[in-house]
């Protein structure tokens, strides 16, 4: 089917795309979007329509200034206001606008709870499926013309500046079209279509939010849109509403069974929409604990729900010295992980340096109490927020393939122990030796987590698996078949009966070129059919599979490449989403995991919830007391950028001894930026602008030039200024 746009009968044809009973425009918005076409097309002139023009960039004449104002806003979010400008709690929470003085309640209660999902996600899904009846890329999707008749209808259709669930409805509307595009035949690439136009939509809207919300509060707007949880069931009619999770023995305060609008677009794999910049700015934010909230869990080992932060900006210069909750931040935990798994790894070089496959040596003693706790830490964060999300971490296959690998070790090594059966224990350590090559390339992969060649490694480890389970499937026919032919043939020559593990090696070594053994031995089997089968399935196994094989990793590979940046911006959502930690398991290192979970888990069902919190921090804070004074000094510092100075007047004293970007040759090119200039500078800078505009303005006053036709240069360049301001 030809594009939109090659067809010139597009326009008149695509009416049953957007029919005006599921939010077309009315006639009188077709006439009067009509007629300025009609006219371009009569004067050769090019207009751009009145609702394409975007709200902070109206209107041709935008002055320089202007512009500068816009982005030194749109820096606020970034920059932290002054000490007398910031109101914050005790606890570094920022107070929104219009928020009373006095203190906040322990537990905030969940203050989306009026708005109808459950309304928005159907009304969405009308919507979308009374639009899209035909299959389109997201390219197509994104080109001006769609976007003119299809998406931005519903962009202006949906947006509500107080509504911050539509992105959450439209992202799960996504996941249903791309769950019925799996079995629904007939509409597959209709179905595909739906679920793409969902998230254009969404990072649309998200998009529109970002434009006309600005500082600090614009950047908690679009936090609220992203990590506010929401069920899909909300203020739905109580006979249709399922029952809660009651197999879980805790409560969230109302909070049970709700997502947030990042993790449905992980789960859904939204990478156009998570790699926007509106997007990418709040998951920054909340990776490097500017913006912090309690998430909520699929299911805590230790739960402690005495007290629920709502999502606030955070200002370490009003917050505690030992905040326990900054061990919940992404980039904390991120970088406590890594700590954490160079121990396990030197442990687990000690120990395999000093094995007895006798006795249990200090180093095996050591590296299995740590081992114990750090397999206690994975496992929580996999019943954090569900199997999902954990499996798109990176390195999740490595940690799930070393957390098997161990148990079967502690398992073999401990029955060994107890009925005194030496080989046990020698098996049992020869079988943790194989968990080297997942240890080693696991700590790259933390080191490295954008790196191409691990990203990329990763989903074409994931093709190769399946495709070598389906190859072992199908070539099971041909060992079957050898075998049978063996045991059928009762004029062998071998000197001894090849039993099923032979013939299996035999064919793995042709399968990738090493040996020819099992070609020569194939007549052995039968005279005739022997042969027969083993260049069968050496073409099939050594050239057609392997070509296959090939052909779709060069195929993923070049997919992922493609588009690097959506799949790094990706992989960074994920790490940032799984590093907010809600279960007190986390607050623990390995191995004091394990005594918090055989001490405290008891304490929880005997005291009240209040002292149990409180014991729990004041844990918390006595083992974590260094490195939570370190951090706290540091993000004082550093966790958010610090406004530039503008000098009263005279050189800029720059010249600290101790900085040693100063020894390098290129430190001027930098240090030009580091502060405003004075402030005759800038008003010398704004009077040669504002006469540059009126020039400018007095040369475009004339009649615009045709298209084709030579135009002047104040014209031209006039035209170059304007499409910087609106590009």
């Amino acid at each position: 089917m030809p594009g939109p746009t090659s067809n010139p009968d597009w326009n008149a044809g695509a009416k049953h795309d957007f029919p005006s009973s599921s939010g077309n425009a009315s006639s009188s918005d077709r006439s009067r979007d009509a007629s300025p076409r009609r006219k371009a097309s009569s004067t050769r002139h090019i207009h751009i329509p009145e609702h394409l023009a975007r709200p902070h960039l109206a209107g041709p004449h935008r002055s320089l200034s202007e512009a500068l104002r816009f982005v030194r806003s749109r820096e606020d979010q970034e920059t932290l206001l002054s000490v007398d400008d910031v109101d914050a709690r005790s606890d570094g929470c920022l107070r929104e606008d219009g928020e009373g003085a006095g203190p906040r309640e322990l537990f905030f209660a969940d203050p989306h709870s009026n708005l109808g999902v459950y309304v928005t996600i159907h009304r969405i899904r009308r919507l979308v499926l009374a639009t899209i009846e035909d299959p389109y890329t997201m390219d197509q999707l994104r080109e001006p013309r769609m976007n003119v008749l299809i998406v931005k209808p519903l962009v202006d259709r949906l947006y509500d500046e107080d509504d911050v669930s539509i992105v959450y409805c439209l992202l799960v509307n996504r996941m249903q079209f791309l769950r019925e595009q799996q079995y629904q035949q007939h509409h597959q690439t209709v179905n595909l279509t739906r679920a793409n136009l969902c998230e254009l939509v969404a990072l649309k809207i998200l998009r529109r939010h970002d434009e006309e919300t600005t500082g600090k509060q614009g950047l908690l707007f679009l936090a609220k849109i992203l990590v506010a949880p929401f069920q899909p069931f909300q203020n739905a009619p109580s006979d249709i509403c399922p029952d809660r999770h009651t197999w879980q023995y805790h409560s969230q305060g109302g909070y049970e069974g709700k997502l947030a609008s990042l993790e449905v677009a992980i789960i859904s794999e939204s990478k156009v929409f998570l790699s926007s910049s509106a997007c990418q700015k709040v998951i920054d934010a909340v990776y490097r604990g500017r913006i912090v909230y309690t998430p909520t869990t699929f299911m805590d080992i230790l739960p402690d729900h005495y007290k629920h932060k709502p999502i606030s900006l955070y200002d370490p210069r009003k917050a505690p010295l030992l905040n326990q909750y900054r061990l919940m931040v992404p980039r904390t935990r991120n970088m406590i992980e890594v700590i954490q798994f160079v121990i396990l790894l030197c442990l687990y070089c000690l120990c395999m340096g000093n094995r007895d496959g006798v006795a249990l040596t200090k180093p095996e003693i050591w590296f299995i109490v740590y081992a114990c706790g750090w397999v206690l830490d994975e496992c929580a964060s996999m019943l954090e927020h569900g199997w999902t999300v954990h499996t798109q971490e990176l390195w999740a296959f490595l940690d799930v393939g070393f957390v098997f690998v161990f148990l079967i070790y502690f398992a073999m090594r401990v029955y060994g122990w107890i009925s005194s059966n030496d080989e046990a224990g020698r098996q049992a350590l020869d079988l943790l030796a194989i968990a080297a090559p997942i240890l080693f390339p696991r700590l790259a992969f933390n080191l490295m987590p954008e790196n191409m060649l691990f990203i990329s490694l990763r989903a074409m480890v994931k093709e190769f698996t399946a495709l070598s389970l389906i190859a072992v499937w199908c070539f099971g026919g041909f060992l079957l078949a050898l075998k049978w032919l063996n045991m059928s043939n009762n004029d062998v020559n071998f000197t001894e009966h090849p039993g099923p593990i032979t013939i299996s090696k035999w064919m793995l070594w042709i399968w990738f070129g090493l040996d020819g053994t099992g070609i020569d031995e194939a007549p052995n089997f039968h005279k005739y059919l022997g042969p027969t089968l083993m260049v069968i399935y050496a073409f099939l196994g050594n050239t057609l599979f392997l070509t296959v094989l090939v052909s779709i990793l060069s195929n993923t590979f070049s997919k992922i490449a493609a588009d690097a940046t959506a799949e790094v911006q990706f992989r960074r959502a994920v790490l940032t989403f799984e590093g907010v930690k809600s279960d007190t398991l986390f607050a623990y290192r390995p191995p004091f995991n394990l005594v918090a979970l055989v001490c405290l888990l008891p304490l929880k069902f005997i005291v009240t919830p209040r002292y149990f919190h409180k014991t729990n921090v004041t844990l918390v804070r006595v083992l974590n007391a260094p490195f939570l004074l370190g951090l706290a000094l540091y993000e004082r510092r550093n966790l958010w950028k610090p406004a530039r100075k503008r000098r009263p007047g005279g050189p800029s004293k720059r010249s600290k001894w101790w900085n040693w970007q100063n020894f390098s040759a290129h430190a001027d090119l930098q240090a030009v930026f580091d502060e405003e200039p004075p402030q005759d500078i800038i008003d010398r800078i704004e009077e040669e602008d504002d006469l540059e505009d009126a020039i400018l303005d007095n040369s475009f006053a004339g009649a615009a030039p045709k298209v084709g036709e030579p135009s002047g240069g104040g014209v031209t360049r006039r035209r170059r200024l304007s499409s910087v301001w609106q590009g």
